[in-house]
């Protein structure tokens, strides 16, 4: 059996989730999101499975230490899934809140994907991570099969 990477620097497990609707907006928050995963600013998480409350992906939502929420809209589905499986997220982002008007289109404009991913880190109190911190010594590896 494969051991599970742990980290053991005591650093934040940050996770995020998003909206990915029909919508600019939406693919807006999905793509914040690709981008603040790549940037190893937070761990992109899978927001079906925790909608579809397969318990080992609600389990490792509940433990995160702080839960990112990126919504396109006033509806806020990112954001009720996560309440629904009583996870609250510690930080909810709604693009349109950020002046970014709702279309149908779903072209994704770089530039409002920046204001979201930039409204993030805010929200985090962002600072570049440390070269030896553990958001730079290789991917955690969950087990949801429970």
């Amino acid at each position: 059996m494969e051991e599970k990477k742990k980290c053991l620097c005591g650093c934040s497990d940050v996770r995020v989730v998003t909206c990915s609707g029909a919508s600019n907006v939406g693919q807006i928050a999905n793509q914040a999101a690709i981008e603040l995963a790549r940037e190893k600013v937070a761990g992109f998480f899978c927001l079906a499975g925790v909608g579809a409350h397969i318990k080992g992906m609600v389990k490792s939502a509940k433990e995160a230490d702080l839960m990112v929420a990126i919504d396109g809209c006033p509806v806020q589905c990112a954001a009720k899934t996560l309440q629904h499986a009583e996870i609250e997220p510690a930080i909810q982002i709604v693009v349109t809140e950020l002046g970014i008007e709702k279309s149908h289109e779903i072209a994704v404009d770089k530039k409002y994907c920046s204001m979201a991913v930039e409204k993030v880190k805010e929200e985090l109190g962002y600072k570049r991570p440390d070269p030896t911190s553990c958001l730079n010594r290789g991917e955690k590896v969950y087990d949801y099969t429970e």
